[in-house]
Order: structure tokens, then C-alpha cells, then sequence
């Protein structure tokens, strides 16, 4: 049963969350999460459906219904459909709100997708498409955030949204593993040159999360080979997936100043897979 947050702490209060990925699973949650601990909201999501993917991708429908959770809060959200792989659209967007908001504080490169083959039959098309936006898109978000994060010159904490794809190598995802552990890359060389500014950067590796980001291609080659690579896919905790309130709860307490001594980690939350 997923732990409920009691509304009570006030850890975000004045302060302002830029979150890709925010139309819904855990953008959303980490939106509205970070909104009930007082943040004002800054959110994007391309809101459109990708080449290489086999789900629904996110709606305006979806991104409005992200709005409406946070303004149920009684914050702020500024919200646009924002392609984070245009880097002059994503920086003019996030400046907008800053604008509108008055200043920024975290920033949680969330937005990614997936897709499943073996290695070697993973067209250039797939490659392309999930590098692009799951590698260079976290760098664009991030590219475009620290100017202004050096500007007012308080210090903020970026989160980068990896996955347990991003320490190991899991089977049919070679491309998105690719992607998730240039994350940790980026992660650990801007930790190194933000830190004298007090930002802060950090990863986060989920495994399994009810996002409704599951390709229909991993099911069926895990049916293929399940008896022989299956098992590198299971955990030691009972649960089989996180909720994205799960992933909310552990960001919320990485961008918050209770965790002010922590950079350039990789935090698991990954029901238990990497102890196997």
C-alpha cells in the first residue's frame, strides 16, 4: 500500500519546481507533490505521441488535469506543451515562467520514453528518437535552468530522472540503458562544477513504475525469454511496482534542504533488483 503524504510539511514553501514530463505518471505526482509542500509549479510536456514507442503518449487533456491537481492546492502552475528536445522552445518556456513566478529553485529533468528490442535489432530511428529525448532532452532542461539558477545565486538542486536501466544493463533496452546511464554521467560532472554555486544534482533510478509507460514489445520478448533473462528483472520486495507517488515521495526529499549535504548520487528505488 502506497504510504499517503499528510499535507503537512512545508518544505517548498516560496519556492518555485520546473518539472518535464508533467502531463502525468510521475511528473504529475512530483508536481503535485512538491505543489502540496508549497511549491509554485513550472511544467512542460510535449503532450503528443513518439515514433519508436508502442503506448499512448500524454495529452493536453492529461496536462490539463496536471493544472487542475495543482491548483486545487492552491499554487500556482504555469504549463505549456513544450518539446524538450527544442532547446530555444524549452528555455523560452521555462523562462516564462520564471517570469510569471518570480524566481526558480528545482528543477527535475523527468521526461522520458522507452521502447524494447534486442541490441542488435534496434533500428537507428528508435536509437535516435530515445537518446534524443532522454539524454539531450535532461541536458537541454538542465542547460537551460542553470543560467538562471547562477543569476540568483542562492543555490537549487537538480533531479535527473535515470532509471535502474542507468546501472545496469537490463536485456531489450539497450538504447534506453544507453540514454539513462549518459544521465548519470551528466549527473555526476555538473554535481562536481555546480557544487561551489550550493546546486545541487543527484539521479534517481526507479525500476518497474505504474506510469502507463510499459512497451508492448518488452512483453512480448519478455515471454520469448523470460525462462533465461527474466530473472534479472525481479526484486527482493513484494511489491512488483512502485506508484509514481513512490518516486514523488523520495524526489520531494532529495530537492528539499533536508537532503542539503547530497550531490551527485545515484538514489535506487528499485524494489530491491540491484541487490540480486
Amino acid at each position: 500500500m502506497t504510504p499517503r503524504f499528510d499535507g503537512k510539511s512545508q518544505r517548498f514553501e516560496g519556492k518555485v519546481a520546473f518539472i518535464t514530463g508533467a502531463a502525468r505518471g510521475q511528473g504529475r505526482a512530483e508536481a503535485v507533490r512538491l505543489a502540496a509542500e508549497g511549491a509554485d509549479i513550472i511544467a512542460v510536456d510535449i503532450c503528443d505521441e513518439f515514433d519508436s514507442t508502442s503506448y499512448d503518449g500524454a495529452s493536453s487533456g492529461d496536462l490539463a488535469e496536471t493544472v487542475a491537481a495543482v491548483e486545487a492546492l492552491d499554487r500556482r502552475i504555469i504549463a505549456s506543451e513544450t518539446d524538450i528536445r527544442d532547446f530555444g522552445a524549452l528555455s523560452a518556456a521555462l523562462n516564462a515562467g520564471v517570469a510569471a513566478l518570480g524566481r526558480l529553485d528545482v528543477v527535475i529533468a523527468n521526461a522520458g520514453i522507452c521502447s524494447a528490442a534486442m541490441s542488435w535489432e534496434i533500428t537507428p530511428e528508435q536509437w535516435k528518437e530515445t537518446l534524443d529525448v532522454n539524454l539531450t532532452g535532461t541536458f537541454f532542461t538542465a542547460k537551460a535552468a542553470i543560467p538562471i539558477l547562477l543569476d540568483q545565486g542562492s543555490g537549487g538542486s537538480i533531479v535527473m530522472t535515470s532509471s535502474v536501466a542507468g546501472l545496469r544493463g537490463l536485456p531489450f533496452l539497450a538504447h534506453y540503458a544507453a540514454s539513462k546511464h549518459g544521465i548519470v554521467g551528466l549527473c555526476r560532472t555538473m554535481a562536481n562544477e555546480l557544487g561551489q554555486y550550493g546546486i545541487r544534482v543527484n539521479t534517481i533510478h526507479p525500476h518497474g513504475v505504474a506510469t502507463g509507460m510499459q512497451p508492448n514489445d518488452m512483453m512480448a520478448l519478455l515471454g520469448e525469454h523470460g525462462a533465461t533473462l527474466g530473472p534479472i528483472f525481479m526484486g527482493s520486495l513484494p511489491d512488483p511496482i512502485s506508484e509514481p507517488e513512490d518516486i514523488a515521495a523520495a524526489v520531494a526529499w532529495l530537492a528539499s534542504d533536508e537532503a542539503r549535504h547530497v550531490t551527485g548520487i545515484q538514489l535506487p528505488l528499485d524494489l530491491g533488483t540491484l541487490t540480486r
